[in-house]
């Protein structure tokens, strides 16, 4: 496929595609006319690319980690640095904070459809029926 295809299916400016392609996250072949031409494998590598970039990871990273995406996996870091280790380290704490957020939000939504839709008011903390004092009493 050429990069405008990879463009829509993806939702990545051609621009953004063309910067993968220079960083090395993705590879396209030439046709004769010099134009790009992209596995159908490249789809999903750029929504994982767009996945660890809006996670926070650095391209050089993600670089790194690619073929640790792929099947069959290769796992093989020569020149994993303490700097990537601890980055990497970082990242995925902050991934697991966003996934239990995420899971918390999707929990109280679901409660929230399933009594919107049973007609029942969702589970609420009572409200305590007693006027608040001030401080002045």
């Amino acid at each position: 496929m050429r990069i405008g295809e990879l463009s829509e299916r993806t939702g990545t400016s051609r621009r953004l595609l063309r910067y993968y392609e220079e960083q090395g996250l993705i590879m396209a072949e030439r046709a004769a006319n010099g134009y790009r031409e992209y596995d159908e494998r490249i789809v999903d590598r750029v929504v994982q690319i767009k996945g660890l970039l809006d996670a926070g990871l650095p391209t050089r990273i993600i670089k790194q980690i690619l073929p640790c995406l792929d099947k069959p996996r290769t796992i093989y870091f020569p020149d994993a640095t303490p700097e990537m280790i601890a980055t990497l380290e970082h990242q995925l704490d902050r991934m697991t904070e966003r996934v239990n957020c995420l899971a918390r939000n999707r929990d109280a939504i679901a409660e929230y459809l399933d009594a919107v839709r049973d007609g029942s008011p969702p589970d609420v903390a009572p409200r305590d029926p007693r006027p608040h004092e001030s401080a002045a009493s």
